[in-house]
């Protein structure tokens, strides 16, 4: 239970289903670990990093809710994930927070990934040899009927990483925070960026989410 109620898309949405591979559904789990454009897909979802994640041999996907700021929240954290098969020579950490937002109208709600550290985009099982290469990560989100984005540079190689042509800790949507991307949905609908100050170096403070570590923003 999410402890709050989505309007996504027209959808009413009060559960979703946490997947090991970077990603939340709605309507029910995915367990593809091969990433496909978000534009493809076919699943409501919000995936801060579709890829192959491992947990067997290191840390494990944690999730739970918690108040932020007054507001009701949802959090799920991928905190130093390896790759399959196995893997942990290379580690990511990256978060998704769902914020309710009904004190503006029922439904209405925040999410936001959140990226400290990439440092691998691809699981053998897809291609990739130590943690590179074959069909990388895709990041973004849909509405599982046609409408959708997709981070620029998804599933093309060598661009997330910390070191990448484009990293993801580098770049921030409606935040200036780097790293933090920030979707407001209102009355169902995600809505345009909006203009806000150079980014900066800042720290975001780890949730004390129920069950969840927290994550913590470097500073650059």
């Amino acid at each position: 239970s999410i402890g709050f109620t989505l309007n996504f898309f027209g959808n009413n949405w009060s559960q979703l289903y946490v997947n090991n591979n970077g990603n939340v559904t709605f309507t029910q789990g995915l367990s593809t670990y091969t990433p496909y454009g978000i534009t493809g897909g076919s699943l409501a979802m919000l995936a801060p990093f579709f890829a192959d994640v491992d947990t067997r041999a290191g840390n494990v996907v944690t999730y739970g809710t918690a108040t932020l700021n007054g507001r009701n929240v949802f959090g799920v954290n991928w905190i130093d994930v390896g790759y399959y098969s196995h893997h942990t020579d290379l580690l990511n950490s990256f978060q998704l927070i769902i914020t309710d937002r009904s004190d503006i109208a029922a439904g209405d709600f925040d999410f936001e990934f959140n990226y400290d550290k990439i440092q691998w985009e691809t699981g053998d099982a897809s291609g990739g040899s130590g943690g590179f290469g074959g069909t990388p990560a895709a990041a973004g989100w849909t509405n599982g009927a046609g409408t959708y984005y997709q981070f620029p540079y998804s599933l093309t190689a060598g661009a997330f990483e910390d070191n990448g042509t484009h990293p993801l800790i580098s770049g921030s949507r409606n935040s200036d925070t780097l790293g933090q991307y920030v979707f407001n949905v209102r009355n169902g609908q995600v809505e345009p960026p909006h203009g806000v100050p150079e980014p900066a170096s800042l720290v975001l403070v780890g949730l004390g989410l129920a069950g969840l570590a927290g994550l913590r923003r470097r500073k650059h």
